[in-house]
């Protein structure tokens, strides 16, 4: 009896609190806050749809440049052969490149650490000059593309193993 006297007692004493608690919250700084309405010069701005779609194409153009600048066109070990993998690759950045006709593109040639720095450095050479030909086949302007090698010393994973020198054997853009 005494227990269900506690219970009764702690809902008459809680439940009105956590109303009142509930209620208050709505209020700023135990203010109330007064509704205006205001002149449609002072309304915020919301875009149209014109504006919107400009948005959205800027964003769109925005990750097509990032997609360009971070995908890399990967190598076997000691090959500057271009694999399917890396031609489907190539062939992304060409329709970019169509896409954005102004733009200049350097195309830098890396190795993994096996083999001499002068190996590496004429290997890095092949395989950016091999990313290149394939483009001007693919239509691009020669005077667009520019090659150069930076052999084992720009590694993507400094790591030694198989997995970090899968990563490094590669070409990369940059824009000019």
């Amino acid at each position: 009896m005494q227990r269900k006297l506690w219970i009764i007692l702690a809902l008459v004493l809680v439940v009105p609190g956590l109303m009142t608690m509930v209620s208050c919250a709505t209020k700023s700084g135990g203010q109330q806050t007064e509704t205006t309405t205001a002149a449609p010069s002072e309304a915020p701005a919301t875009p149209t749809a014109s504006e919107a779609d400009t948005a959205a194409a800027e964003r769109a153009k925005t990750m097509a440049r990032s997609q360009f600048l971070n995908e890399h066109v990967p190598y076997a070990f000691d090959s500057a052969a271009l694999s399917p993998l890396a031609q489907d690759i190539l062939k992304r950045k060409a329709a970019w490149l169509n896409d954005n006709a102004d733009k200049v593109a350097v195309i830098e040639g890396h190795c993994d650490e096996r083999g001499t720095l002068e190996y590496n450095l004429a290997l890095g050479e092949r395989r950016a000059e091999s990313a290149r030909a394939y483009l001007i086949d693919l239509g691009i302007s020669s005077s667009r593309l520019t090659t150069t090698s930076y052999g084992e010393e720009r590694p993507l994973d400094a790591r030694s193993n198989e997995e970090a020198w899968a990563k490094n054997r590669r070409s990369q853009f940059v824009m000019k």
